[in-house]
């Protein structure tokens, strides 16, 4: 399939790719409208980092405590996270619906110097599985059938890997935080960037990922200043959380 092509999948949400064409140049304008996203991933790459570098036979004092672990970055958008994960050593593929997202990514990681590989695929008409690593960060509010998404992502997770997700609560707080304060008062996201109801509770990824025999590792809330524009982690899940799940192995049944 070529960049220019559109893409007919059961998750992809014709508007939500419209909407990130348009804006797929600022990517890597880190006082453009993706400003946001740049100071939210030096936090949640910390977050991954230090817990995947954890695993046994991994030395996380090392400059590249991943090396070698397929990661797999789903809705990867310019590249932003796929980099910074390449950059502590994990292999990284990553797939967007949106065809100029692709381009930007692939223009910054060759101009970086970094192998980091793109392809412009839905989850669904990707044939590779097996990944070590599947990031879901930022991308399960956006499509239309988040538990159909989240089923797509468990396959392509190696027995005994990780699925690591990043998304809104569906909250009042989340509504008031993340549409009202960041979309029209601070305007700190474009307007039309979340849909309250397509804000997903933890307990609806949690409970389906436990019923496939998953293991929530780790789980952490995220709290943004939009004044000082710093974002820190924090036990609070009512607006932004993330969630690192341990797909079970074949030893474990």
């Amino acid at each position: 399939m070529s960049e220019a092509e559109s893409i007919q999948a059961a998750s992809v949400d014709p508007e939500e790719v419209a909407r990130y064409q348009r804006l797929a140049e600022t990517w890597w304008d880190e006082k453009g409208p993706f400003w946001p996203l740049h100071v939210l991933n030096r936090v949640r790459t910390a977050w991954i980092v230090e817990r995947l570098a954890r695993e046994p036979g991994r030395d996380p004092e090392t400059l590249r405590p991943l090396e070698g672990l397929r990661t797999l970055d789903v809705g990867c958008g310019g590249g932003i996270l796929s980099e910074s994960m390449a950059r502590h050593g994990a292999e990284v593929l990553g797939i967007d619906v949106t065809p100029r997202n692709i381009i930007v990514a692939r223009s910054h990681a060759e101009g970086s110097g970094l192998a980091v590989a793109y392809r412009h695929v839905a989850l669904e008409d990707l044939a590779e599985d097996g990944f070590d690593v599947v990031l879901n960060m930022e991308v399960i509010e956006h499509v239309i059938d988040p538990q159909a998404f989240l089923d797509l992502c468990l396959a392509k997770v190696r027995p005994g890997g990780f699925l690591v997700l990043a998304t809104l609560n569906r909250t009042v707080a989340a509504y008031i935080a993340g549409i009202i304060g960041a979309e029209y008062i601070f305007r700190v996201l474009p307007r039309g960037t979340h849909q309250w109801r397509r804000f997903v509770r933890p307990r609806e990824l949690t409970r389906p990922l436990e019923a496939a025999g998953c293991r929530i590792v780790a789980r952490s809330g995220v709290a943004v200043n939009p004044l000082r524009r710093r974002m820190r982690l924090t036990r609070y899940e009512g607006i932004n959380y993330m969630l690192m799940a341990r797909v079970p192995a074949a030893t474990d049944t």
